[in-house]
């Protein structure tokens, strides 16, 4: 994969009044990059820039392998990045008013490390409050056109012993786990979630849609696939679903060939059937909107992605929009309240 680059200047030939302007949201999926070679550099000041005209309280750091140790033991170097993104938030915190702050965190423990993992969870929970959890990315296809994760070498990655040993060091310590891996996949999450009922699991990005590759084109083909699925994941009651994250490009629908950057009436036209669905199985209650910046932010802006979300929960009732702008995230994550 090539490196990707931000084009604010493209990104604003799509501009939007902003909608609802006072709800309280909670942001529980972004991304800081500074060393990263692939993805564009991203630092708390765009954070704070791009959510000011939405009513952002917080947000949640999902682990991206930032700040790492550069030395010491193997299984410590992610601890680093727990450190790093710790005072990152106390930086956010003597931000001005208004501003977003960092709640929360989710790291790498390595689970696939097997028990040894326990020793890496507890090194992150002293290196920061704010740890809340862990992601191991599942991602795997049997096509070279598709991007995998490092460590799985087949689609059952989360079914091995040795990660199973790591996850159960999850539940002793009152920690989450972030799913991430492609729609193909989610009947191995189901697995896991069925097998560590005391274990909350987020599912992120709608279960990944498969996009890329020999799945370009064949969205209609793959929907139904997609559906069963995710409403297996759903029939476990210790899982949540993130929704958001399937406008990054290798998802396949493009937004980034484009002379314009989509407005959100052509975003909920395109993905309201995936949003739909998830909203219909899971609930509002065990559903969370999520940014998933800067990612996305190669197909769309911060302002009219939140314009989206806002128009697809248009017909809820108020508590559930509560739910799905702010209340399932406070709850998983167990943030502190704003």
């Amino acid at each position: 994969m090539e490196g990707l680059e931000l084009r604010e200047d493209w990104l604003a030939l799509t501009k939007e009044e902003i909608l609802e302007p006072e709800r309280p949201i909670v942001d529980p999926h972004f991304h800081f990059f500074v060393e990263n070679e692939i993805f564009p550099h991203y630092q708390l000041e765009d954070l704070q820039r791009d959510s000011r005209r939405h009513n952002v309280l917080q947000a949640v750091f999902m682990e991206c392998e930032e700040g790492y140790r550069k030395d010491g033991p193997e299984h410590l170097l992610s601890v680093g990045e727990s450190e790093w993104v710790h005072d990152l938030a106390k930086k956010a915190d003597r931000g001005p008013a208004g501003s977003v702050r960092i709640g929360g965190m989710i790291g790498d423990a390595q689970l696939y490390n097997g028990a040894v993992a326990a020793e890496t969870l507890d090194a992150h929970l002293e290196a920061s409050p704010i740890f809340r959890g862990v992601r191991d990315m599942g991602l795997w296809d049997a096509s070279p056109e598709v991007e995998n994760a490092e460590k799985p070498t087949d689609m059952n990655f989360y079914s091995e012993t040795r990660f199973r040993e790591g996850f159960a060091e999850l539940a002793k310590r009152g920690l989450s786990f972030d799913a991430h891996q492609y729609h193909s996949q989610l009947p191995s999450v189901a697995e896991l979630a069925r097998a560590f009922p005391d274990t909350p699991i987020i599912v992120n990005h709608l279960g990944s849609p498969l996009g890329a590759g020999p799945y370009a084109g064949r969205h209609d083909e793959l929907f139904p696939e997609w559906q069963k699925n995710v409403s297996e994941v759903a029939s476990c009651e210790n899982t949540t679903m993130k929704l958001g994250g399937i406008a990054m490009p290798w998802c396949g629908f493009g937004w980034q060939k484009r002379e314009k950057p989509p407005t959100s009436d052509e975003f909920v036209t395109t993905y309201s059937r995936y949003y739909d669905h998830a909203l219909q199985v899971f609930g509002p209650a065990r559903c969370m909107f999520e940014s998933n910046f800067p990612v996305d932010k190669l197909s769309l802006s911060y302002d009219v992605l939140w314009n989206a979300f806002k128009k697809i929960a248009a017909g809820y009732s108020e508590d559930e929009k509560e739910a799905l702008f702010r209340g399932t995230a406070t709850r998983v994550y167990r943030l502190e309240e704003i």
